[in-house]
């Protein structure tokens, strides 16, 4: 968060990107993604440390169907059916391999499916968010920092974990700069993309963690049926990412295309007669 604040004032000073000047207003137009922030990263380090890799990944799935609703009610959005049975696909799987996790924790599934509900709302909120012309992706990721960063260095000093970053400096300043340039990717994802696809996308990362963690860390217990549900959600994640950057260009955009080419040939015509 410090490392955000300095790097956008910097840049906003040097005129290389602009935003609007804090005011009484901006607290009203960022909320509720501060605590939605911190929320989502709590309760995303409290199911680490509760469940294993792969029940870690394929659980994070089901922030999929909560972004969609989410998109449906907030932004109101609609989907192809296409797009639809790979979500579902992927719920599926994650429903399968659940149900049959032989290393079940309550307090582990409870955090969980909290942080899906909290990165769900994060994503659709920073995609409404990014629609207000005075903030902008640049101003969404400063004043989003800057108004949890000194809440967040307290709580940490109060925990004792400020202390432990201080001891081991050179690796949480490696972390700390892949963590701003994670923040201003999903940003630029959602700026882009729909919230929807920065999630699935995100997840499709989530296939080596998934498997890999199966033969580290040691916290895994092997299942048939468990496997079977991974490798279902993986490939419903899979299946949506393919369709959604292969979909076909909608009757509008092939006219407007048709159209672009006729007023070229048009005027290379006319070029062509001079």
């Amino acid at each position: 968060m410090i490392t955000t604040v300095i790097v956008l004032y910097a840049a906003k000073k040097s005129k290389t990107v602009q935003f609007q000047d804090f005011d009484k207003n901006v607290l009203l137009k960022i909320f509720p993604l501060p605590l939605l922030y911190v929320a989502n990263h709590v309760t995303g380090l409290a199911s680490t440390k509760k469940l294993s890799l792969p029940m870690f990944t394929v659980l994070r799935k089901f922030t999929i169907l909560m972004t969609m609703i989410l998109e449906a009610y907030i932004l109101r959005k609609t989907f192809p059916k296409r797009l639809v049975y790979s979500v579902v696909t992927i719920v599926f799987g994650a429903m399968i391999a659940a149900s049959s996790d032989l290393a079940f924790d309550v307090e582990g599934y409870t955090f969980i499916l909290l942080n899906d509900a909290f990165t769900a709302a994060s994503g659709v909120y920073t995609k409404k968010k990014l629609g207000d012309k005075g903030l902008g992706k640049y101003g969404v990721l400063f004043y989003n920092a800057l108004i949890i960063v000194i809440p967040t260095v307290l709580a940490s000093a109060f925990t004792g974990d400020l202390h432990k970053i201080a001891v081991q400096s050179c690796f949480a300043f490696v972390l700390i700069f892949f963590r701003f340039v994670l923040m201003y990717s999903i940003v630029l994802c959602s700026h882009y993309n729909s919230a929807l696809t920065t999630t699935v996308v995100g997840a499709v990362k989530n296939i080596a963690v998934a498997y890999i963690g199966m033969f580290v860390g040691g916290d895994y217990l092997f299942s048939w049926t468990n496997f079977l549900g991974l490798s279902i959600c993986m490939s419903g994640g899979l299946m949506y990412s393919y369709m959604t950057f292969n979909k076909k260009p909608s009757g509008s955009d092939t006219g407007a295309q048709k159209l672009k080419l006729q007023i070229s040939e048009e005027s290379a015509g006319k070029y062509s007669k001079v």
